[in-house]
């Protein structure tokens, strides 16, 4: 008899979790190993602020991986590996060692010092001699203390996009020039207290129904955020952004989201632009209601995981493959809209597309405040997070750009995702070692050691151009870029600094790992209208991947022959490179055309001559500031805005 009644118990306890399991697989926001087995709880919370750990009993089987990663080219530099948690990083002669430091700040996430762990970087707080920081965006002049070989991950100026007021401001400003077909894709936007009248004048014209969403310029984690439908409701305290309200927003099973991507910038000028292929996407953790006495409820308006991890009915997600829970890998969203026959592909494309819009509107304050402020274009790099959200109609929206995203990793899903995203991007960034006398004064010996591990370092960080580089680039400026055979001309006569920014290009896409490049691309010639100013390495790159991005082998190959030959280095011993006297006389009718005036000169002329040469093409330019080393001043319609207010928050995981 008891054994019969142990049998119909376990039976219908079967009964009863099959059951449970059917609702779980069919209600996205019930997290099967959270409610189904408290032991599985437990366990995650046990690895709370733990990255990516490592048994012991593992560490045997890691794969062993080289420190360095050669370049694709001869007398290129090559750059320090990132690894996994389940690779093992080899060490460096002792002496490189010694240059292993990262500078600690209290903002530096426990990803990255896992990360840079592996490669055996030593933490440190007041060293000068620094190879790599993590830290906070700081005002523009405090770049200047950077050295040649240090790499801080913020430009100066990207709190035009990283602000909310600024972004939406610059969005503005784009929307005018270039109207609402291109630039249509963030919501009607008010700074107050500056568009007090107008934004009077569209809430009267909207009508009593329409709702608002209230945001201080400059917080994060959802702090200080409304959404609101009276005027009276409106804060006193200024300044603040008000936008109009995405009231329909695209649900799953009733509750509304938004998306962290991830989009990472390794270079201004020329501007590269990447896209981490997976992301987050944050749930509501209420189902979502257009009724005006919900307004107040900020677990169904807002999707910030600092404000909906503090509801009761929040549950969290350990699984990057799964659609469950209130936070899921953006790879499985994909996954999910793709099951319910939705064109993912095209919303990720709209994305991107987005993505290169908003770097670009900071273009002219960025590169304005790294010619006044930085000593090396080496120095910079910048993980941006943008938010966004889709409507009913999956049209995605840009909701806000944060220039510190959070990369805290207190669950499985974060660890999977950032620690993936951030060992990417680490090796994108291409640290490279300096040389001993680049960092203090030292014996020859340790200088010769370090220089036969990296090459020819030095010119990573060089930014001087020859006078001929001066002509050519002045030459491509001036143009008009409707013919797209003139542009392709660029690449008839590859100067030295050509074949230098081309090969660093290509050694950069070899390192990409789950990083996608947005920009430059073989499709970018569209973007570039939408700078302020024309920049010759854009040109120059837009036209490489046009002729290359079918046959990228075959020009990886000729820039190998280059580089072999170290033309890249300027070590030439003919003229073949030389854009003058290849390329400079056989287009006179585009330069008179062009009203840029140059008298004939030969090979053998002196620097002097050279020099008046370049400013009688420098004389009719627009604006020469777009030539680097000829002018480090900012544009007129940048300057007013350079000066940092005060900085955006860090943000929300």
């Amino acid at each position: 008899m008891t054994s019969v009644m142990m049998v119909t118990e376990l039976l219908l306890c079967v009964a009863l979790t099959s059951a449970y399991m059917n609702q779980c697989s069919q209600n996205p926001f019930i997290n099967v190993s959270d409610d189904c087995d408290d032991s599985s709880t437990t366990s995650m919370t046990a690895l709370s602020n733990v990255e990516e750990p490592v048994s012991p009993d593992v560490e045997g089987d890691l794969v062993e991986k080289p420190a360095l990663i050669p370049s694709l080219f001869p007398h290129m530099p090559s750059t320090l590996y990132f690894s996994t948690a389940s690779e093992r990083v080899e060490l460096l002669p002792a002496e490189q060692r010694k240059l292993l430091k990262w500078k600690i700040t209290t903002v530096t996430p426990n990803v990255v010092k896992n990360t840079i762990s592996r490669s055996h970087f030593k933490a440190t707080k007041k060293s000068h001699d620094w190879l790599g920081c993590w830290g906070h965006h700081m005002k523009s002049p405090g770049f200047k203390a950077i050295r040649e070989f240090q790499k801080l991950n913020h430009f100066p100026g990207s709190f035009q996009i990283g602000r909310k007021d600024r972004l939406w401001r610059n969005l503005s400003k784009m929307q005018a020039h270039f109207g609402k077909r291109e630039f249509g894709f963030f919501p009607r936007s008010f700074i107050l207290p500056q568009d007090i009248k107008l934004l009077r004048k569209a809430w009267e014209d909207g009508g009593s129904k329409q709702k608002w969403i209230v945001k201080p310029p400059a917080s994060a984690r959802g702090i200080g955020i409304q959404v609101i439908h009276k005027w009276s409701q409106m804060p006193r305290k200024r300044p603040l952004l008000v936008q109009k309200y995405l009231h329909k927003p695209y649900l799953i099973s009733g509750n509304k989201f938004d998306l962290r991507i991830y989009v990472y910038v390794t270079s201004y000028d020329p501007l590269r632009v990447y896209i981490f292929n997976d992301g987050l996407v944050r749930f509501a953790s209420c189902k979502y209601s257009p009724s005006m006495k919900t307004l107040n409820n900020k677990f169904m308006h807002l999707t910030n995981y600092s404000v909906n991890k503090k509801n009761s009915e929040y549950q969290s997600n350990s699984d990057d493959k799964a659609c469950q829970g209130h936070k899921w890998a953006l790879k499985a969203l994909w996954q999910y809209l793709g099951s319910q026959g939705i064109n993912t592909t095209l919303i990720w494309e709209k994305i991107k597309d987005m993505v290169i819009k908003t770097i670009i509107a900071s273009d002219p304050y960025v590169n304005s405040l790294v010619k006044m402020h930085v000593r090396s274009a080496y120095s910079c790099h910048e993980l941006f997070g943008f938010d966004i959200m889709l409507d009913e109609n999956l049209k995605p929206w840009v909701l806000e750009v944060n220039i510190s995203p959070s990369l805290h990793s207190n669950t499985p899903l974060d660890v999977s995702i950032k620690g993936q995203m951030i060992r990417d991007l680490l090796n994108l960034a291409g640290f490279v070692l300096p040389l001993s006398e680049d960092i203090a004064p030292s014996n020859s010996s340790s200088s010769s050691a370090t220089n036969s591990l990296c090459g020819v370092v030095r010119e990573r960080w060089r930014s001087d151009i020859s006078t001929d580089e001066k002509v050519k680039r002045a030459f491509y400026l001036s143009q008009r870029f409707g013919d797209q055979d003139f542009c392709a001309t660029i690449l008839d006569v590859l100067t030295p600094d050509d074949v230098h920014v081309l090969a660093e290009t290509e050694d950069e896409l070899s390192r990409k790992g789950d990083f996608e490049r947005v920009f430059p691309s073989h499709a970018s010639s569209r973007y570039l209208r939408f700078f302020e100013q024309p920049r010759y390495l854009n040109i120059l790159l837009n036209q490489w991947e046009q002729k290359y991005w079918l046959n990228r082998s075959q020009g990886i190959n000729l820039l190998r022959d280059l580089c072999e030959k170290r033309v890249h280095l300027g070590n030439l011993a003919d003229s073949v490179h030389h854009w003058s006297s290849k390329s400079y006389h056989g287009h006179r009718s585009q330069m008179t055309s062009s009203g840029v005036l140059v008298s004939q000169r030969s090979d053998a002329e002196d620097e002097d001559s050279s020099d008046r040469e370049v400013q009688s093409v420098t004389m009719s330019l627009p604006d020469m500031s777009l030539l680097s080393t000829i002018s480090l001043s900012p544009s007129p319609t940048s300057s007013s805005s350079l000066a940092s207010d005060s900085m955006p928050s860090h943000d929300d995981p």
